[in-house]
């Protein structure tokens, strides 16, 4: 074992209470730098500055990297600090610290370990995979490991202040005009040919003209990034050689991952890492693009405790990490991830809202979705939507003026909350992805096989705006149907066109023996399993002949139902593609073509993003389909009309024996435009297996006629060319499994 460092004292102690500086590392005036970092339980800690003086040498030979260690004043209300002279831009650090070692207590104190600044804003350096790194921080007796990781772990750098960033100019789109898209740094540009190979699957390449061309063109309003925190794969995926593609690891809440960046950046080192997200989200602000991050405070890349030692076990585990309160003390876990932060702990809150106002003030990002949400918001008691930190949420003069997004739910106890959170937070409505499933594919699927199909109660339940999971609250109806974020697919679990080609998940490349993965997809092959394989001619090639029209129409319904509906639209980057990711609906590991967007498209592909196109457009067309609060079926004030109307297949309005029919699947929908000179919509639905003669309600202004803008029976958005663009009232044939819109102008 190497011979301890010298352990300098502070040239200026701190010793007073009425003073701590803000956590993490900032420069100072004088050429020196400002310390601090949290460790309640430790007897002692130590900052390590670490200068490379063998660069020569490989990243983790010990020989590579002297270290000089400086003992910490404190603890001041559980902080360590200090000022400490001559600490220039640039320089590699980390934290060691004392303290019992005792896992039963929770306790694991070990300055064997170099931990890292949970504050840092960015990283130099590659985790290694090996003893010094694993076990919690144990040895093989139980007692603490005596290897240092020094040579093993990232470092933290101390950046100086960062070049001044444009003015914050947030596009601020209002959440009835909102249409999100959720994607991948990498996945989204990699392939891209109008981008320079230089720039694909980075952040300056998410900026790149041709990309914005490609989302303005979709409508897409707000860009939601999966997560950019600073990340790192799990043990057991590294021995596989996998990653966590998606980048639910984190290893930092305030640093970018370094490995999105370009290699110019990632060469010049981490404030210039840093300064290409800002750039990006300055030019998504130009072209009006938000930019929402997927952000996952819940746990961290630690894992449990038998797992990675990197920095909140070393620095404080029984103050971070949730626990049973059991002895000997366990880690409880409601991520299903080995390990959760504990937001009883004002301290866990404190670093979550430092880490959302660096990436709002300094980065200007426009707002945040919350992967698992639930354990953000639980106390002793369980799920309270008072929880000090949704509070915050609410009142915080940055944070509240952004888009804030629940995902409503966990694996802990009661951890299904869709509609529970508080104003102005939306949710993820897993709700209408259920509804939207089953009434297009599960149910079709049950009726092509002789079983029965279901109504459609829990569908136009959706379509309206999903007022029984969003409308209880104080004052009822406050939230609105825009609080609702309506979604068929996501990064987890299949795609639109996988959707519709696979009844079961094909996860044989994730190395579980395809057990992991919801089962629940509620999807349908149509009758054969998987694409077509490439080249075969599924237009006069049985079985594809038959079954890949009718998969065609199943995506268009579903990109209807979503687009159409009211609530807030999200769509899952490549669906408008028919990108498929060959039945894997868990896909987090597969850094490879599987989750990489195709952007080489066939005439299918080319068709289906036309389609999309229309749509969107469709949507800001019409301010019938954007609603902002929820309807209340009857006139509004200065309304002759009620604000929605529902008609079944004969043309006569709904009443409660109407609604009571079962399995009904024929359903009108009309939507009056909000003010004069604005076109009413509506939406015919037939879900059924049969074509069905529809009598169409006379337009609400009593005379002209319908016109007919859309069918989910087009290929195209033009539709073919003997379509009737006129419909009068009367009978009409509609298609089996199909949606029409029409709109009467007045």
């Amino acid at each position: 074992m190497q011979a301890r460092p010298k352990v300098t004292p502070l040239t200026r102690p701190n010793r007073t209470r009425s003073h701590v500086p803000p956590l993490g590392v900032r420069i100072t005036s004088d050429g020196g730098i400002d310390v601090a970092v949290l460790a309640s339980h430790a007897s002692g800690v130590e900052l390590c500055l670490i200068d490379v003086v063998a660069p020569e040498r490989d990243e983790h030979d010990p020989a590579r990297y002297v270290e000089r260690r400086i003992a910490l004043d404190g603890p001041t209300y559980g902080v360590w600090h200090g000022h400490v002279p001559d600490v220039p831009p640039g320089q590699r650090y980390g934290f060691r610290a004392h303290g019992p070692w005792d896992p039963d207590a929770g306790m694991r104190h070990n300055p064997a370990k170099l931990l890292l600044d949970p504050y840092a804003r960015g990283y130099a350096g590659e985790l290694a995979y090996v003893p010094a790194t694993l076990g919690g921080g144990a040895a093989d007796d139980g007692g603490p490991d005596e290897e240092d990781s020094l040579p093993f772990v990232p470092h933290a750098v101390v950046l100086d202040g960062l070049p001044e960033a444009p003015p914050l100019s947030r596009p601020r789109i209002p959440w009835a005009d909102t249409v999100v898209y959720e994607a991948h740094v990498r996945g989204l540009t990699l392939q891209h040919p109008e981008i320079p190979e230089e720039l694909r699957g980075t952040y300056a390449g998410l900026a790149h003209p041709a990309m914005i061309e490609h989302l303005t063109s979709l409508g897409v309003t707000t860009l939601e990034l999966l997560p950019i925190h600073a990340s790192t794969a799990e043990p057991w995926l590294a021995d596989r050689g996998l990653t966590n593609y998606w980048g639910y690891s984190t290893m930092g809440f305030f640093a970018p991952h370094a490995a999105y960046a370009t290699r110019a950046a990632q060469e010049a080192g981490p404030a210039a890492v840093l300064d290409e997200v800002r750039g990006m989200v300055h030019l998504l602000h130009e072209a009006g693009i938000e930019v929402l991050l997927d952000v996952v405070y819940n746990h961290t890349c630690e894992g449990g405790d038998d797992a990675l030692f990197l920095s909140w076990r070393g620095l404080d585990n029984p103050l971070y990490y949730l626990h049973d309160g059991g002895s000997p003390a366990a880690i409880a876990d409601v991520t299903g991830t080995g390990n959760t932060l504990d937001f009883r702990r004002h301290r866990v809150v404190q670093l979550t809202l430092d880490s959302l106002r660096f990436w709002a003030d300094v980065v200007g990002v426009d707002g945040f979705r919350f992967d698992l949400a639930v354990t953000l918001g639980r106390d002793h008691e369980g799920f309270t939507a008072d929880h000090p930190f949704l509070v915050a949420l609410q009142t915080d003069p940055v944070l509240s003026g952004l888009k804030l997004v629940a995902e409503p739910w966990d694996v802990g106890p009661g951890g299904w909350q869709t509609g529970q959170f508080p104003a102005p937070m939306a949710e993820w409505n897993d709700r209408f992805r259920n509804a939207v499933r089953s009434f297009w594919l599960e149910s079709p699927r049950a009726g092509s096989q002789g079983e029965a199909m279901f109504g459609m109660r829990e569908l136009t339940t959706r379509l309206a705006g999903s007022a029984d999971l969003f409308g209880p609250s104080d004052p009822p109806l406050m939230r609105g149907p825009v609080a609702s974020i309506n979604y068929v697919t996501a990064h987890d679990g299949f795609t639109l066109a996988d959707l519709v080609a696979f009844d079961r998940k094909h996860n044989e490349a994730n190395g579980e023996d395809n057990q992991d993965g919801t089962d629940d997809n509620r999807s349908w092959n149509h009758g054969v399993e998987g694409h077509a394989p490439d080249g075969a001619d599924d237009a006069t090639t049985e079985p594809w002949s038959a079954v890949v029209p009718l998969r065609r129409r199943s995506q268009r319904n579903l990109l209807a139902t979503l687009l159409l509906s009211a609530g807030t639209p999200m769509l899952t980057a490549g669906d408008e593609l028919g990108r498929s990711q060959r039945g894997n609906n868990n896909a987090y590991t597969q850094d490879s073509p599987v989750s990489w967007l195709d952007w080489d498209l066939d005439a299918a592909g080319r068709d289906l993003l036309a389609t999309a196109r229309f749509l969107t457009g469709l949507r800001a067309e019409h301010a019938a389909l954007r609603a902002e609060s929820f309807f209340l079926g009857s006139p509004r004030p200065g309304e002759e009309v009620p604000d929605l109307l529902w008609f079944d297949d004969a043309g006569e309005a709904m009443d409660h024996g109407a609604w009571a029919v079962q399995g009904r699947r024929i359903i009108q929908m009309l939507r009056p435009g909000p003010d004069d000179g604005e076109a009413d919509v509506l939406l015919v639905i037939n879900g059924g297996l049969d074509d069905a003669d529809v009598t169409l309600p006379r337009p609400l202004t009593g005379e002209g006629a319908w016109e007919r803008v859309w069918s989910s029976t087009w290929d195209t958005p033009e539709g073919p060319e003997q379509a009737d663009e006129a419909v009068e009232p009367g009978h009409v044939v509609l298609e089996s499994l199909s949606v029409d819109v029409l709109v009467a102008r007045r």
